[in-house]
């Protein structure tokens, strides 16, 4: 039988590789899911502009105003597939120790036998599209190569956006390829899997579409499975962005930074300088939005890159006002999912994109909306754009440099309405990690569970490690060794607020006062003064002209409320109970230290 498909897709398409490795795996999952046909992906604009008219045709995507919006296109997922489910997420890997406590598992050859069952004969009557990618730049220092076999042309088209694919990839391709399968099949919920096996280094996806789930480059790959390649190879995989920051005197000097979700990492990734600031020459350049890859360089400091080529970014709250760059980064060449079609221009919309909804439009489902009649939101609130990452104004002029930026500065970050002041330095690298391992922000309205309630995510990272988190932490701590000259870490709080609940420090642009601080800390250009949680800006350090902000408003952000953090110090321990053994001792010391000093 696997002769039999292998000859019938040699008839489809002729192969880009004769790397028999490549072909006798993609036989196997031809006679598997058994497809109609099989099209190798070459990432010519040819082919992918034939993609483009077919899923217009067939109506998986809708062609947009191309006078306002040239080459962009709508898409809508189905309604019960439209975000990420970490409940339907697994780490398949023999011992499930090794999976840890904060990840789904299931015995690699179950989850295997049970998955096979639902993709058996999943793309009959329908392409099987062969997706050689890269994750970085082709041939670079960091790069690292897969396939991903789909039967979506939605998947293929964002792929194309999101990585570096087709043609020029194959080259590269040796055994050591990251291999994956995804199947829309009949979009169950109840049989919808998004597996990782980083033994074999296999991505497995079923029954779902929505980009977060089958864009296997994306968190699959470049978190998950690379994640677990850093801990062998000695590198790092992180939820960062990358952002340069270029003074009056030209120096460009990069930091990258992990936040939860809702703590302004795009806006910070994006960053524009303060009016003053962009007078005196100021400029901050985007290297990434999500995703860094670090690893260390010969000059002994951390090098990183955005393993990305585009942003998948959230829609509503995203304007003119709110991220510029961000809006602009959509206006030509994006696929925008789940948000609403305005049937006045054949444009898009979402809430909070312009003060004035638009009259007549389809909401996120296709139904007709109005302001007038609309009994829900006109876009999904996780809707997404795909857009290239060369479309954003501040793109950096290293974004394509294959041996990536080198790092001054970590920055971690959460949501705290109290407790964690502006902005401080930790003592050393060990510190820095513990930093990271307790980052936590409050639950908003629009979050589910209760407002206020702290949610735990270390280093941004808890739904995208691919290994025992313990595990993860240790590592951090042994590339100490490795890096002569580490960079230094820093926890930010944008979202510090007052009695009555209004945010105190006004964010966006003015965060440059802050990072600034923090470069200068880097370089011993500035001093700081040690408090019982780490080092934090003497007052007069973070320049506040042209802000409304005064001194005595600064120092109340800069403030340590002991007794907050004599409680925050209890949630750490419970916290760190879960993973047992697996917590470094490290860790824990760091914590015995921060009691001890809450207590002196």
């Amino acid at each position: 039988m696997l002769k039999v498909w292998a000859a019938r897709r040699r008839a489809f398409n002729m192969e880009l590789t004769k790397n028999q490795a490549v072909l006798d795996w993609i036989d196997q999952q031809v006679a598997l899911t058994k497809p109609d046909q099989v099209i190798w992906i070459d990432g010519s604009e040819a082919q992918l502009e034939q993609l483009r008219q077919e899923a217009c045709a067939t109506g998986e995507m809708y062609k947009l105003n191309q006078e306002k919006l040239p080459g962009c296109y709508l898409h809508r997922s189905d309604p019960t597939d439209v975000a990420r489910v970490e409940s339907r997420t697994f780490i398949c890997c023999k011992k499930q120790e090794d999976a840890g406590p904060t990840n789904n598992w299931m015995d690699p050859q179950e989850m295997y036998a049970k998955l096979h069952k639902l993709y058996d004969g999943s793309m009959k009557g329908r392409t099987m599209y062969v997706i050689p990618y890269c994750m970085s730049v082709v041939g670079s220092p960091f790069a690292k190569y897969g396939i991903e076999l789909t039967d979506s042309i939605y998947v293929v088209l964002n792929m194309a956006i999101m990585t570096r694919m087709g043609a020029e990839v194959v080259p590269y391709l040796d055994e050591n390829f990251i291999k994956g399968l995804h199947a829309r099949a009949n979009l169950d919920p109840e049989e919808r899997y998004i597996v990782q096996f980083p033994e074999d280094n296999v991505i497995m996806s079923i029954n779902s579409g929505y980009g977060g789930n089958v864009l296997q480059g994306k968190k699959c790959f470049a978190l998950r499975i690379a994640s677990n390649l850093g801990r062998q190879e000695g590198w790092l995989a992180e939820h960062m962005l990358i952002l340069g920051i270029q003074n009056p005197q030209g120096e460009v000097r990069y930091v990258t930074g992990a936040f939860p979700s809702a703590c302004g990492k795009t806006n910070l990734a994006m960053l524009i300088p303060p009016e003053g600031y962009q007078k005196n020459g100021w400029k901050c350049w985007c290297v990434g939005d999500d995703i860094a890859w670090l690893r260390v360089g010969a000059d002994g400091r951390l090098w990183a890159v955005n393993p990305e080529k585009g942003f998948f970014g959230v829609a509503p709250g995203t304007n003119a006002k709110s991220n510029p760059n961000a809006l602009a980064t959509t206006h030509q060449g994006t696929i925008f999912t789940n948000v609403a079609l305005n049937l006045e221009d054949d444009t898009v919309w979402w809430e909070k994109l312009t003060p004035n909804p638009p009259q007549h439009a389809l909401d996120w489902k296709g139904n007709p909306w109005s302001p007038d009649t609309a009994t829900g939101p006109a876009a999904h609130p996780n809707s997404r754009f795909t857009a290239p990452a060369e479309n954003c104004p501040c793109i950096s002029p290293e974004f394509n440099n294959p041996n990536g930026v080198p790092i001054s500065a970590i920055i971690f970050g959460g949501r705290r309405a109290k407790t964690a002041p502006l902005v401080y330095q930790s003592r050393d690298w060990q510190h820095g990690v513990f930093v990271g391992s307790v980052m936590a922000s409050e639950k908003t309205a629009a979050a589910e569970g209760t407002v206020g309630e702290t949610r735990r995510d270390p280093m941004a990272m808890l739904p995208f490690c691919g290994y025992h988190m313990g595990d993860y932490w240790q590592h951090w701590l042994d590339m100490e060794k490795a890096i002569a000259n580490p960079p230094k870490i820093f926890n930010v709080n944008w979202f510090r607020t007052d009695d009555q609940g209004n945010f105190i420090w006004p964010g966006f642009s003015e965060n440059l006062r802050v990072v600034e601080w923090i470069l200068k800390r880097c370089f011993d250009e500035v001093g700081a003064r040690e408090t019982e949680i780490g080092y934090l800006p003497n007052v007069e350090d973070i320049n506040l002209d042209g802000v409304d902000v005064d001194r005595e408003t600064l120092a109340s952000l800069l403030s340590v409320d002991r007794d907050l953090w004599r409680e925050e110090a209890k949630q750490i321990r419970a916290f760190y109970a879960q993973f047992g053994d697996k917590l470094p001792q490290t860790l824990e010391k760091e914590l015995e230290g921060l009691e001890a000093r809450l207590q002196d």
